[in-house]
């Protein structure tokens, strides 16, 4: 049974990337087209189109099912979140609104989808953790907060494995201190179901968006609530 389950979501699996890759060859340069000529929510319309058919996607052809626990909060917010899987780094653009969603710099060379992605407001970071790149960061995410959006971070600076908890990377706190928002903590379990290897599985992912956790917090207080609370769906996915 377990080697049937496999070669059934092999197929699955392929049939997905076929179907998804394929689209994404219209919508991604829509949405770039869209970025260029488009203003205000027009800008926000192509990754939209382009995450709901991800959605569609992994949905009807690979059984991904999303259960979202609790109420994600409209406007500016930084929203800090588990990252497992390739499915939550596309599906921000589908649960968030108007998100600026922090990333890594390596994204932003992939031909026609890093123009477009820079044009609707990701905020592209080197992982070296550099003076310069912090305080870059810093500039796009508060220009984002002025304009009414949310910031999206993967505070574990990220993908990790099934039950892996790694410490916060230290600019996660300097964005913290410097926008003075509340801090919206979401668990994730999708890993299991969307692990690193090719073979995406069906099943049930869920989302579980934590407390606000309010601005002002001393560092160490306001990581350990973060850490705690992204991470509090670990025990029961292992």
């Amino acid at each position: 049974m377990a080697a049937l389950r496999m070669v059934l979501a092999l197929l699955r699996t392929i049939i997905f990337q076929i179907a998804f890759l394929g689209g994404s060859l219209l919508l991604v340069p829509l949405a770039l087209l869209l970025g260029l000529v488009g203003q205000g929510q027009l800008l926000f319309i192509g990754p939209k189109l382009w995450a709901g058919w991800f959605r569609l996607c992994s949905r009807v052809i690979t059984g991904t099912r999303i259960e979202i626990r609790g109420t994600i909060p409209p406007g500016p917010q930084l929203f800090a979140l588990k990252h497992e899987s390739a499915l939550e780094a596309i599906l921000t653009l589908w649960w968030f609104e108007r998100p600026a969603v922090v990333m890594k710099q390596e994204l932003r060379a992939i031909p026609i989808w890093g123009l477009a992605s820079a044009r609707h407001g990701s905020i592209f970071v080197d992982r070296s953790g550099s003076a310069g790149m912090l305080r870059e960061m810093m500039r796009q995410a508060q220009a984002a907060v002025k304009s009414g959006r949310p910031v999206v971070i993967f505070p574990e600076g990220t993908r990790v494995e099934v039950g892996e908890a790694p410490p916060l990377v230290a600019g996660f706190a300097g964005l913290y201190k410097m926008l003075k928002l509340p801090v919206v903590p979401v668990a994730i379990d999708s890993g299991s179901v969307w692990p690193k290897s090719f073979i995406k599985y069906p099943g049930t992912v869920h989302l579980a968006v934590g407390e606000a956790i309010p601005p002002g917090l001393a560092r160490a207080d306001m990581e350990v609530r973060v850490h705690a609370a992204i991470n509090r769906l670990q025990d029961a996915s292992r």
